[in-house]
């Protein structure tokens, strides 16, 4: 391995006695280290041990009857030059770099073209001047260095998705940008996102399945980042929220260089942990090793707990806020007199009206009013669309319609609080209740992450979205379990004129009914869909049909039908959310329940709750009043 460096050496030093003798100079170029000499220093210098290296491989500590050792979390053997590398980080090293040694010829799977990141932390930390230049030799990584910016970093934060499983908690990305010039656009960024690389074929079951068990393995990605915003932002109307990052020019350079070492290594895809978030903060540990975000989370990497650990980490330097395609559309349509809205809708239709004596009417300002928004309804309406000509024709029209009116500057959609300073994300609750004239202490646990009656500034309004939820009961007898949720989430969207989205729910788990003397553990499975109306700001009405299937303790299965209704009022400091329930088993069984819940937030993190309860057969009810202080941390 080393007969090469020394021949290459020899025939320097032969030019050198063969050529006219240079000025006297007191510089002399070092000799080039040997791989023996580079080894040696780094074993001196245990250089193994430092955080840049072990980031670098995505060592992580583990437990085992001998003592805590060290071993990535990457299972691709293509990653590693030693046998023993996923788990030795000293092999990895001197594998190295003897592997950057290695002569050429120079193609993509040269350690020199492959590894370019390890390349430029050992050369930096062995003070290995002379080190081959990856920009020199290696053309496909020198095309993608050129392709890629890495003058600033930005997070970005898609808010919450209902209607996608893999999206309902949100999401985080990376958005690398080039210098700020004029006429800078961030559509010439790119995105760096993390994956499950999902089948097409999967069903809801398969998917759940296998994304809570590793199932499915995980890539970063890096595509333009106007793509994403086309995805997020147009197409499914997600909020997106963006916190520029105060890396220097040289951490950004480190996550670029290791994103080109990442291409196409599988890592496995854990939804709850090992996810999106939590392999976008092991790129900023690469950018800056010295600091610690993963550590925390060992059950759950939820993405906007996630944005608060890279605020908490000195990181963010800001946010910036682009409102979804709907939230456009909302403002221009709120903006406009309730008599022109029809308008808009037969544009929308129609272009030819654009002749009619009823848009003709209208002063230039107004026109231009009418026809941005109607522009901006069609394409909301058919932003999942396949091409159409007649639709692109449309709007074609409309584009030129409002090019020859005045300049038309539409109303912004207002700024809501972000995400990150919603209330966190897990919660623990201690109540005292009385249930049938018997008092009784309870212990509430969640996991995740937002219920109707919490503080709903930060969230989706009229969402619900609860993972892992469990209440503990003692009273003068017993302690017991008193219910379980697995799942329980909730979407509320109100429905307009213009907007006409299904509100519904899905809660399964164990739970004790109210109405139930002996008061046994039933599971079950319950869920329905139906409707939400916004009737003033601030409240919120809906109707659903509610289906349960259940299975109790000496209870054969049976199933339950019958129309759920409530209403929800919510304001900064309080929140109450009435609901009312009728079902009818097919056991011959009937149960009615009403619930009052009324919240009133003290903190950010801190709220007292009041709830109120009625469930039974009919001329049977019986009640339970619980006073809870519940407390929110992540």
């Amino acid at each position: 391995m080393i007969r090469p460096l020394l021949a290459g050496l020899l025939a320097l030093s032969a030019s050198v006695a063969a050529s006219p003798a240079p000025a006297a100079s007191t510089d002399t170029p070092a000799a080039a280290p040997t791989l023996a000499q580079l080894q040696q220093r780094a074993v001196a210098l245990r250089l193994w041990e430092q955080q840049g290296w072990q980031r670098l491989l995505h060592y992580k500590a583990r437990l085992r009857p001998g003592g805590r050792v060290l071993h990535s979390q990457v299972r691709d053997p293509r990653f590693f030059l030693a046998d023993d590398g996923a788990h030795n980080p000293r092999a990895e090293l001197l594998a190295t770099l003897e592997g950057l040694h290695r002569a050429g010829p120079y193609g993509e799977e040269h350690p020199l073209c492959r590894f370019v990141a390890r390349r430029h932390w050992l050369a930096a930390q062995l003070g290995w001047t002379n080190a081959p230049q990856p920009l020199a030799h290696c053309a496909l990584y020198r095309e993608w260095r050129d392709m890629v910016p890495d003058a600033r970093a930005t997070l970005v934060f898609p808010a919450y998705h209902l209607n996608s499983p893999s999206s309902m908690f949100g999401h985080t990305l990376l958005r690398l940008d080039p210098p700020a010039t004029p006429g800078w656009s961030d559509y010439l960024s790119f995105s760096v996102s993390f994956g499950a690389d999902v089948r097409a074929d999967d069903n809801a079951m398969f998917y759940a399945l296998k994304g809570l068990t590793g199932g499915y393995p995980g890539r970063f990605i890096v595509t333009p980042y106007f793509e994403k915003i086309r995805e997020y932002n147009r197409i499914e109307n997600r909020d997106v929220w963006e916190y520029p990052l105060n890396l220097d020019a040289q951490e950004t350079q480190r996550l670029v260089r290791h994103l080109w070492e990442l291409r196409d290594i599988p890592f496995p895809y854990y939804f709850f942990d090992e996810n999106c978030s939590y392999r976008v903060l092991e790129l900023l540990e690469v950018a800056r090793p010295q600091t610690e975000l993963t550590a925390p989370f060992k059950l759950t990497a939820i993405p906007i707990d996630t944005v608060r650990a890279v605020q908490r980490g000195g990181f963010v330097e800001g946010s910036d806020f682009r409102a979804s395609r709907s939230a456009r559309l909302q403002a221009r349509l709120q903006a406009l007199p309730p008599e022109r809205q029809p308008l808009v809708r037969a544009l929308a239709a129609d272009p030819e009206r654009l002749a009619s004596a009823e848009y003709r009417q209208l002063s230039p300002a107004e026109q231009a009013q009418v026809v941005d928004a109607a522009y901006e309804y069609l394409g909301y309406r058919n932003a999942k669309a396949a091409h159409d000509p007649a639709l692109a024709a449309r709007s074609h029209a409309l584009l030129r319609a409002l090019a020859a009116l005045p300049r038309h500057s539409p109303p912004e959609p207002p700024r809501p609080l972000s995400p990150d300073r919603a209330h966190d994300s897990k919660r623990a609750a201690l109540a005292y209740g009385v249930r049938e004239g018997r008092d009784f202490a309870q212990l509430g646990l969640r996991m995740s992450f937002h219920d109707l009656e919490d503080r709903s500034a930060g969230f989706l309004e009229g969402a619900q979205i609860n993972i892992g939820s469990l209440d503990l009961r003692v009273d003068r007898e017993d302690a017991r379990l008193q219910a379980l949720d697995l799942v329980d989430i909730v979407s509320l969207t109100p429905r307009d004129a213009w907007f006409q989205p299904w509100s519904w729910g899905v809660r399964a788990g164990l739970e004790r009914a109210l109405d139930d003397p002996q008061q046994r553990l039933a599971a079950h499975v319950t869920g329905g869909g139906g409707g939400s109306w916004r009737l003033a700001p601030g409240w919120l009405a809906y109707g659903l049909a509610w289906a349960r299937l259940e299975r109790g303790e000496g209870r054969d299965p049976a199933a339950a039908l019958g129309p759920r209704a409530g209403l929800l009022w919510t304001r900064a400091r309080m929140s109450s959310h009435l609901a009312l329930q009728a079902q009818a088993y097919s056991d011959g069984r009937e149960r009615l329940s009403a619930q009052w819940t009324t919240s009133y937030h003290l903190r950010r993190n801190q709220a007292l709750q009041i709830r109120l309860a009625e469930a039974g057969a009919p001329g049977a009810l019986q009640t339970e009043a619980v006073l809870a202080l519940r407390l929110f941390f992540d």
